[in-house]
């Protein structure tokens, strides 16, 4: 396997964003709530939703004694926000278990609510500086062009962890830049499509260009068509939902005009399962 890390570490050190978890001190907190937001959202949309959440619950005590309805409110627009639940309970969590501490082993951030083998790591290394790998989507692509001589990484997979933890260096602050280089080579040279291998840092050492870039195949699954579809429908919902404050709306009333009723009533069903909405004597609210 050839050694990628010098290359990465001197190409971030010249390369990467200017980015608010990347500046010195800025805790494990927002650390832990920039990852929940980043997840299938992009970085311009999350960094003003970022700066309000953390000036509006500074710490997870702060966000644990507001109401869920305060945080899918909060949330916005960022979609997915099932997450501001998640995020919610975390807060909880470590308002009760850990003394409103962030924890820093990857088993007791593996135990709260929402978060899973990538969060959990991003929070050890990014926040506390520990040794271990991060692989998100943009690392796997990296290591799947680079290392095996795929156009594309397959799914996630343990062996994901096992590879970039064969590429780290034992010194936890430097292993710590590789991760970061690896996921923001991704991002910004590596990319899904178009990828700009002449500026790559990797390029010499590259195993997909040196088969001349073959096209292997991918396996990636395409995510459903936004437009028309139940996540819009839910959106529509909790649009109307938040910009009722903390007022219920009677159900007949809740994205009465959209085009397909069934549709809405199924997307009205699916945010009570989830518990991001509640139907109380015929109408419905934000969680309490």
């Amino acid at each position: 396997m050839p050694d990628l890390a010098p290359a990465l570490v001197a190409w971030y050190r010249d390369n990467a964003r200017d980015l608010p978890w990347r500046a010195p001190g800025f805790g494990a907190w927002g650390v832990l709530v920039s990852e929940f937001m980043l997840q299938q959202t992009p970085v311009n949309r999350v960094i003003p939703h970022l700066d309000a959440w953390l000036a509006l619950w500074p710490t997870p005590a702060a966000l644990a004694k507001a109401s869920p309805a305060d945080a899918v409110r909060q949330w916005a627009n960022l979609g997915y926000p099932r997450r501001a639940l998640w995020l919610h309970r975390a807060a909880v969590e470590i308002r009760d278990r850990h003394e409103g501490i962030v924890p820093r082993q990857v088993d007791q951030l593996l135990a709260l609510t929402g978060i899973g083998d990538y969060t959990a790591r991003a929070v050890a290394v990014f926040a506390y500086g520990d040794h271990h790998p991060v692989v998100d989507t943009n690392t796997r692509r990296v290591l799947a062009r680079a290392i095996d001589g795929q156009a594309q990484p397959g799914p996630p997979s343990r062996r994901d962890l096992a590879a970039m933890d064969a590429l780290l260096p034992a010194d936890a602050a430097t292993s710590a830049v590789v991760n970061a280089a690896a996921m923001e080579l991704g991002a910004l040279v590596c990319t899904a499509r178009g990828p700009r291998c002449t500026e790559c840092p990797l390029r010499a050492m590259c195993a997909w260009r040196a088969a001349g870039y073959p096209d292997t195949g991918d396996t990636r699954r395409r995510q459903a068509r936004y437009e028309g579809s139940d996540r819009q429908a839910r959106g529509a919902v909790l649009k109307q939902l938040r910009e009722a404050s903390e007022h219920a709306v009677p159900i007949d009333d809740v994205a009465a005009d959209w085009p397909d009723a069934l549709q809405r009533d199924r997307a009205i069903d699916s945010l009570v399962a989830d518990g991001l909405a509640e139907a109380v004597r015929g109408e419905l609210r934000l969680p309490r």
